[in-house]
């Protein structure tokens, strides 16, 4: 398929999308929401891609969320708000179980549903000068792609409240303070840095990495008990597979391994 308001490339075993509507601060569309679903369910399912990374084009935005203005031509016209085809926003917001990791290179302001793309990632690093949070509050909106759900369980409680019901926008050592982002770099090494998280990711059994994604994201939502009932399953998995056996071959032969996620 080709794109027109997003890239999709795969480098080695690294997926980059990139929101690509900067003269719209990469706000996001029925169109745009349609090619990220061909492309992070094209990720999700390719077994030879094991890590992605999603960026905006520019310097001014990483995804300023939704785009107003169509919303507002579409509402003016009577339409659905969201377009009776569209995806959960950015694909990734809910509904989309994958257990590849997924890092956020935030370039510029993420607002609203760009905020909300960030928290549905597992890893974000952010340019110096970028700015996120969650103001649909002060357009009549709520963060409904998950904002509301998943910001409280990523900081803490009244960090999150503050921010969820001012609407107000924090800056990147703010968001590095309070645990929401992994690491503030300069505008410069903002991809750079992305791609060295995800290589330090991929000398990792690709096959270890899922399966302690899905426990950890498990763990969030049962109780110690039943996480750990889950656990059986994911070990039958790891024994089974070829990286289990690769994994201790490599090390006591003193050489990197051989990974094939299978």
């Amino acid at each position: 398929m080709s794109y027109q308001f997003i890239t999709y490339e795969k480098r080695d075993r690294v997926a980059v999308v990139t929101l690509n509507r900067p003269e719209s601060m990469n706000a996001l569309h029925l169109e745009a929401h349609l090619e990220l679903q061909e492309a992070w369910e094209d990720f999700r399912d390719d077994p030879d891609v094991w890590v992605a990374i999603l960026t905006g084009a520019g310097d001014r935005a990483f995804c300023a969320g939704n785009d107003l203005k169509v919303t507002a031509e579409r509402t003016a016209r009577g339409g659905d708000v969201q377009g009776e085809a569209r995806p959960p926003f950015g694909r990734i917001t809910r509904d989309f179980d994958c257990p590849k990791p997924i890092i956020a290179a935030v370039n510029g302001v993420a607002a609203g549903g760009g905020l909300e793309l960030i928290l549905a990632c597992d890893i974000v690093v952010a340019s110096e000068h970028a700015r996120m949070g969650l103001p649909e509050p002060k357009v009549g909106l709520f963060a409904g792609a998950g904002g509301a759900h998943r910001l409280a369980r990523q900081i803490p409680f009244k960090v999150a409240m503050g921010m969820l019901l001012t609407g107000d926008l924090i800056d990147a050592p703010e968001a590095h303070r309070i645990g929401l982002i992994n690491e503030v770099v300069p505008h410069e090494e903002l991809i750079a840095t992305a791609q060295a998280w995800a290589d330090r990711i991929i000398r990792c059994s690709p096959l270890s990495v899922q399966l302690t994604k899905e426990a950890v994201f498990d763990a969030q939502f049962l109780n110690i008990d039943d996480a750990f009932r889950k656990d059986n399953g994911r070990r039958d998995r790891l024994l089974a597979s070829h990286d289990f056996v690769e994994g201790p071959r490599a090390f006591a032969e003193k050489r990197q391994p051989e990974w094939t996620g299978r």
